[in-house]
């Protein structure tokens, strides 16, 4: 997971629109903002995604 998708999440986080486990919507909120590689990175990398949400970490 490179900064600038860990950013990209962090800023989903931070504006309370959605849960942040709710993958679809979590892709609709980055594609509507220009978050082209978090939405990619969802798609590719679920599991990681998962994970880091739970625990704050990269697996």
């Amino acid at each position: 997971m490179t900064d600038t998708i860990r950013e990209q999440i962090m800023a989903i986080r931070d504006s309370g629109e959605t849960n942040m486990l709710d993958t679809r919507m979590v892709q609709v909120i980055a594609n509507r903002e220009g978050y082209y590689e978090l939405v990619c990175f969802i798609e590719d990398h679920r599991r990681e995604y998962t994970h880091f949400i739970f625990t704050g970490e990269e697996s």
